[in-house]
């Protein structure tokens, strides 16, 4: 084969590959064999550059730096979306549509969901990529051409031998939650800003004057509108939508049909009932009426097309006072700064209370009492500060300085050097006691049902207990004469503590709440001693080294915690009580002996802890992170980043079906 043959077929291929990866979500090679093409590539075309294609995978950071932007104009005006702001404003735009259309019939719509990124425009001549703009103020925007190549979900070429002669594509550019967090988490370790949201981030990207910035930045794209074209022939926004996906450019999955305002309501909801499940940020939906013919009929407005519209959904965003700072003191003794805030709604829940993690976050972030700050319900359910409005300050505000003593006991705080937190040194600090009781009883531990935090609180207050262990010496009538305390609710709770006294090591383990020991952790060590307390107790830091993913922190910890007289005492008044372990029985001889599985995705058989504990029981390992030395991974719905690390390194994939069968089968 010719050189210049090779690099053609080098560049087909590379391309192929990344309309796999990135429009369907099947990656063909691993992203070692990639590499290895794309240097194959850029070595024989360093030699050869009379050869190089201006669509050529390597020239996607191929411009030198701008010292500025130039202007274009888009053939077609990118205009902006009229908005609905409730669901009766979506009724009374269907009512307008086929009032306008003279119909009664129900119009066939499509749903998209309104990504919050950079809106752009890609323009293709003959298949090829000419240049990209951005929305700017929907009549001009800037060239970012060569940022744009630098998205590898943008075909530089069309995957069409008969390409149309002239295709304008608009989409949205974004960055996705993981993505964002990754980005941020590598900037603080450098001691760069950090960006506050990741739509800003996006746009501040593709504003680089240096392609090679934006470059190093994760950005993706959905393609969704049609500007002007030429050499094709599209009845409806699906069809056109269809035909975006065969010629190489990613389209949103949660796209749907339907007719009508029942249908405008329902995907309304779907979307917002799904909105937490995104790995991106959306503000919205967008309807549009499907067939072109009737698009054209409907016609534009000044600023917006008649034929479509933006749902706006609940602001996950909001501006509120920060009224106080709070310290929280955790079961383990890290004492958190929380911020009281000024009541808000965001995104439909009212918000009082927002984390600050550590001293060095509210150092950062320079929150102090009385600031105005942006605040998000980061994966909709965490309260978060984003950010201070400096312009709001009141320059009076003092800074915060985390407490000497402990709000709680008035014990000594400490720093230990290397770590962000600051601790009660204090062991009998009520709240730590109240915490870690407060632990032992939770489902994934001991699983009392009935013991919530108000009764706990109770009975601490009434010297009824002072730690997890004197649960078991409760009686009826103690319980029944707490405060709103009836003698069902007090047989109930009883009745669940002794229930708990027939329980597994592992649960045990884990109410310890033993520092840097979670529940895997505890299943781990549990199946080494076979369900021995006594075993665990007695072992050697050796022996705790030799337990599948037992670090040398997790070992010392261990030892650390077993050699403490008052932790020794309340584990034998346990015992004492009643408390016994089930044995762990090991099948040794089964054909995943010593196997190592990784369970992704929603199982709808049983949760993905009871999987692990089924293959335990045979010998098998389960981890939670996808390495060469995996064996299975078993893949339930919306399986995601595991399952294509676990394709790319060839491990052997079972959905749950294939997983219950191939179990049953041992």
């Amino acid at each position: 084969m010719s050189v210049k043959n090779r690099i053609q077929e080098l560049q087909e291929i590379l391309n192929k590959h990344n309309i796999s990866y990135y429009v369907y979500d099947e990656p063909t090679i691993s992203d070692y064999q990639y590499d290895l093409l794309l240097k194959e590539l850029e070595s024989l075309e360093k030699k050869h550059p009379e050869f190089i294609a201006e669509n050529s995978p390597t020239q996607r950071v191929g411009g030198q730096p701008l010292s500025s932007f130039q202007t274009i104009k888009h053939t077609i005006p990118m205009l902006s979306l009229a908005n609905a702001m409730n669901q009766n404003e979506l009724e009374a735009f269907d009512v307008q549509i086929k009032k306008f259309l003279n119909t009664n019939e129900k119009i066939e719509y499509i749903g998209e969901p309104k990504l919050d990124g950079l809106a752009v425009e890609l323009v293709y001549k003959n298949g090829i990529f000419s240049y990209g703009s951005t929305r700017g103020d929907g009549i001009n925007g800037e060239n970012i051409t060569e940022n744009l190549k630098t998205i590898k979900g943008i075909p530089l070429k069309l995957d069409s031998n008969n390409p149309p002669k002239n295709l304008e594509v608009r989409g949205e550019v974004y960055i996705d939650h993981q993505d964002f967090k990754r980005l941020n988490k590598d900037r603080l370790k450098n001691n760069d800003k950090i960006f506050a949201n990741p739509r800003n981030c996006a746009a501040g990207s593709l504003r680089q004057l240096d392609p090679k910035i934006t470059s190093s930045r994760p950005l993706k794209i959905f393609c969704y509108g049609l500007g002007s074209y030429d050499g094709f022939e599209l009845e409806n926004q699906k069809q056109f939508l269809d035909k975006l996906k065969k010629w190489g450019f990613p389209v949103n999955s949660h796209i749907q049909l339907g007719f009508g305002y029942n249908f405008l309501k329902k995907y309304y909801n779907h979307i917002e009932n799904l909105r937490s499940e995104l790995l991106y940020d959306i503000d919205g939906v967008v309807f549009k009426v499907n067939s072109f013919y009737n698009q054209n009929i409907l016609g534009n407005r000044s600023k917006s097309p008649r034929w479509a519209i933006a749902g706006k959904l609940k602001a996950q965003q909001a501006i509120t006072k920060v009224l106080d700072i709070d310290i929280s003191v955790g079961r383990l003794g890290a004492l958190t700064p929380v911020a009281k805030l000024e009541p808000i709604s965001v995104g439909g829940v009212i918000i009082s209370n927002a984390t600050l993690h550590n001293e060095d976050e509210v150092i950062k972030k320079d929150v102090r009492i009385g600031d105005y700050v942006l605040i998000q319900r980061a994966g909709d359910v965490i309260p978060e500060i984003v950010k201070i409005i400096i312009e709001k300050r009141n320059h009076n505000n003092e800074q915060f300085k985390m407490p000497s003593y402990c709000p709680v006991c008035n014990g000594n705080v400490l720093r230990i050097s290397g770590e962000a937190e600051y601790k009660c040194q204090n062991k009998y600090c009520i709240a730590k006691i109240k915490g870690s009781i407060q632990h032992y009883v939770s489902k994934p531990c001991m699983n009392i049902d009935g013991l919530g935090e108000k009764i706990i609180a109770l009975l601490l207050d009434n010297k009824l207990i002072s730690n997890f262990s004197d649960l078991y010496n409760l009686n009826i009538e103690q319980i029944a004469s707490l405060d709103r305390m009836g003698v069902k609710s007090a047989e109930n709770i009883i009745t669940a503590i002794n229930d708990s006294k027939k329980s597994s090591l592992d649960k045990f383990i884990n109410g310890l709440g033993i520092s840097h020991i979670g529940q895997n952790a505890s299943k781990k060590i549990s199946n080494y001693f076979k369900g021995d307390i006594h075993l665990l107790i007695n072992a050697t830091k050796e022996e705790l080294l030799n337990i599948n993913e037992i670090g040398d922190i997790m070992a010392n910890s261990l030892i650390n915690y077993f050699s403490d007289e008052e932790n020794m005492k309340i584990i034998y008044q346990c015992i004492d009580s009643g408390l016994h372990f089930q044995s762990v029985n090991i099948n040794t001889e089964t054909s995943i002996f010593n196997k190592t599985f990784v369970f992704t995705g929603n199982l709808e058989s049983m949760s993905r802890s009871e999987a692990s504990a089924l293959v335990e029981k045979f010998g098998a390992k389960s981890s939670s992170s996808v390495s060469k030395k995996t064996h299975f991974l078993v893949a339930g719905k919306k399986a995601g980043s595991k399952l294509k690390k676990a394709e790319n390194l060839g491990i052997k994939i079972l959905n749950e079906n294939e997983f219950i069968e191939f179990i049953n089968e041992l």
